[in-house]
C-alpha cells in the first residue's frame, strides 16, 4: 500500500511509500488518511505521531496530475476527490495528538498542505516547499490557506501562493514554515515522549481552539484547567520536581 501506519511504542509513523511517482496522492490515498489517523488515535500507548517519506527523498509532490487530467471532464470524480482531500486535512489538523512532519525532500502542492496539517514541520537539507496552483490554473483549498496565513502569516502566504514559488529548508525557516531545520524527527520527538501526554494533549486542544478563534475561557477551558491538578502527571510531575529527577510519565 502507497500510504501505512507503523508504531514503535509511544511513536506512530504514517509513511508515505509511492517513491516511484514522488509520493503524489491519489484519491485512493487521500480518502486511507482519515482512517489511518483513527486507527493511531486509537491506540492507548501513541504519544506522537510523525509524517514522512518511507524512503526519504521527496515528501510529497502534491496531487497526482495524471489521475487528475486522466479524470478532468468528470465532475463526479472531481467531487470525490475534493471532498476526500478536505477530510483528510480536516482530520490531519485536529488529530488529537502531536503531530510531525518530517519533510526530507520535495514538498509541493498537496503535499505541502500535508505538512501544513501537521503541528510541527522539520526541515531537512534538501527540502524544498512549493505550493504551485497558480502555476495550474488552479486554487488551495480555503482550509490549507488558513492553515499557511495562520503559520507565516498574510504576506508571506500572498507571496508563495501568487508567485508558486519553490524555497529552500532555510527560507521555509526564516519565514515560520518550518520549526526546525534538522536531518531527522529523533531529538524532538524524544523530547515530546518525554513531557506529559496528557499536558500534550489538552495544550493541542488549546491551542487549535486559539486558531479557531476563541480568545476567552470557556467552561471546557476552565474545567480542564482545573482538572490537571488532580491528575497522574501533575503527581508525578511535581514530585520529580521536589526530587531533582526526570518525571516518568505513563
Amino acid at each position: 500500500m502507497s500510504l501505512r501506519l507503523e508504531q514503535d511504542g509511544a511513536t506512530a509513523q504514517l509513511l508515505i511509500d509511492r517513491a516511484d511517482k514522488r509520493n503524489a496522492f491519489t484519491i485512493d490515498m487521500w480518502q486511507a488518511l482519515p482512517e489511518l489517523l483513527a486507527q493511531a488515535a486509537a491506540s492507548p500507548d501513541l504519544r506522537v505521531l510523525v509524517v514522512k517519506s518511507a524512503q526519504g527523498g521527496a515528501f510529497c509532490a502534491g496531487a497526482d496530475i495524471a489521475e487528475m487530467l486522466s479524470h478532468k471532464d468528470d465532475a463526479g470524480w472531481r467531487c470525490a476527490n475534493q471532498q476526500a482531500i478536505n477530510r483528510a486535512q480536516y482530520e490531519l489538523t485536529r488529530f488529537p495528538l502531536p503531530t510531525v512532519a518530517m519533510v526530507e525532500g520535495d514538498c509541493i502542492g498537496g503535499g505541502c498542505g500535508i505538512a501544513l496539517a501537521c503541528d510541527i514541520r522539520i526541515a531537512g537539507p534538501q527540502a524544498r516547499f512549493g505550493i504551485t496552483p497558480a502555476k495550474l490554473g488552479l486554487v488551495y483549498p480555503l482550509h490549507d490557506v488558513k492553515l499557511l496565513v495562520d503559520l507565516v502569516g498574510p504576506g508571506q502566504a500572498r507571496r508563495l501562493l501568487y508567485t508558486g514559488m519553490l524555497i529552500d529548508a532555510a527560507e521555509a525557516h526564516r519565514i515560520g514554515l518550518a520549526e526546525e531545520a534538522a536531518d531527522d524527527e529523533t531529538a524532538l520527538v524524544a523530547q515530546i515522549c518525554a513531557a506529559s501526554p496528557f499536558s500534550a494533549r489538552s495544550l493541542k486542544g488549546f491551542v487549535r481552539r486559539v486558531l479557531d478563534g476563541q480568545g476567552a475561557e470557556d467552561e471546557a477551558s476552565l474545567r480542564l484547567f482545573a482538572a490537571a491538578f488532580e491528575g497522574a502527571d501533575f503527581h508525578e510531575g511535581t514530585t520529580a520536581f521536589v526530587e531533582k529527577r526526570r518525571p516518568r510519565f505513563g
